[in-house]
């Protein structure tokens, strides 16, 4: 005996469908409640050379800065970072990149980062604080041996050169 279904109620009645969604909002708010707990911990945090903050609602989206370290050529200059989290966080990296451009072995133009733990080196131990104090790192300890920009790969032996045109740069850039 065949049965008239109508499919729109057959399709919200779908138990594989309402599952997904279920878990796909369970997702969510988990990794929603762990960047709540993040962005607690760095803002009690002793680090004043880092911070980052969600940019406005969105809890997945958030405004990294970082400040140039001492004893380096990076000194005395700040940088802002756009730090994207996938719904998969932690167990997949956030995307990160530079907003503010800079001029370093590791960074192309656009701002993406050459760093290990942001791609096969993940774990779902790191966090925001980790990740941005990693980038500040990189920034005094470049890996020429990957570089995404050549020519500051080439001038970083020359620190007295690479200082020089460094600041030029930001001075062009920094509020780009």
């Amino acid at each position: 005996m065949a049965q008239n279904i109508n499919p729109e109620r057959a399709q919200s009645s779908n138990p594989s469908k309402q599952n997904d969604e279920a878990l796909i909002n369970n997702n969510n708010q988990a990794v929603s409640k762990r960047l709540q707990k993040e962005l607690m911990a760095l803002m009690l945090s002793s680090e004043k050379s880092i911070s980052a903050f969600p940019e406005g609602e969105n809890f997945f989206k958030w405004i990294g800065t970082i400040s140039g370290p001492d004893d380096t050529v990076y000194k005395g200059q700040k940088y802002k970072l756009l730090l994207e989290f996938p719904h998969s966080y932690p167990y997949s990296a956030p995307n990160v990149k530079f907003i503010t451009p800079c001029f370093h072995p590791n960074v192309d133009l656009s701002g993406s980062i050459c760093l290990d733990i942001l791609k096969d080196k993940w774990s779902a131990l790191y966090d925001v604080r980790t990740i941005l104090l990693s980038i500040q790192s990189l920034l005094g300890e470049p890996n020429n041996d990957s570089p995404l920009n050549s020519q500051a790969s080439q001038l970083w032996p020359n620190q007295v050169e690479y200082k020089k045109y460094l600041d030029d740069f930001y001075e062009k850039n920094k509020d780009s």
